[in-house]
């Protein structure tokens, strides 16, 4: 998950032009999509990836990362999508809880949550995830969409590592306790 400084995981508008992407980043992207074996998406974050990692623009300027979305196995978890058109994909519109959990069980790969920050908040309520990894990006946005918005308990985490990148870029990972 991609925040700014203040904590915004999104601008007032749903824009992301702030990420602060650069050759490091991208890096350590496709090593992390290289570890995981399903990514999961909700409705929103799902139709935005669709439309871009197929296209011919992602292939170019992205080819290997272009490659891993599109082969990698997904999940969309939406009871308003009718179908899920993107190579890979599964619609599941019922028991999200209990499909990660077959996934928990099935995968010997890492699951990932990629934006999707509803998603995320859901399965935090259920005990379903694990671990956080939380890219801080060096600017203040002021208003937008909060990460864990809609979580209303506290959240007991322990720190796992940390990495900085010469972008300025701060990667956190966190255990769920």
């Amino acid at each position: 998950m991609m925040i700014s400084l203040d904590g915004f995981f999104e601008g007032p508008n749903h824009e992301l032009d702030w990420h602060n992407v650069d050759a490091e980043f991208d890096e350590f992207a496709t090593a992390q999509l290289r570890e995981t074996g399903e990514i999961l998406f909700g409705r929103v974050t799902y139709e935005m990836m669709s439309k871009f990692w197929p296209s011919g623009q992602a292939k170019e300027e992205d080819p290997v990362v272009a490659e891993l979305m599109n082969t990698l196995p997904k999940t969309v978890f939406s009871k308003t999508l009718k179908q899920a058109g993107w190579e890979n994909t599964k619609l599941v519109s019922g028991d999200m809880a209990g499909e990660v959990r077959r996934l928990k069980k099935e995968s010997g790969k890492e699951i990932a949550v990629f934006g999707s920050s509803d998603l995320a908040v859901g399965l935090l309520r259920q005990g379903l995830l694990d671990e956080l990894r939380i890219m801080i990006n060096p600017v203040v946005l002021g208003q937008g969409k909060r990460l864990f918005q809609g979580w209303d308990g506290q959240l007991k985490l322990e720190l796992r590592s940390d990495r900085r990148f010469e972008s300025g870029n701060v990667l956190v990972v966190y255990m769920v306790k």
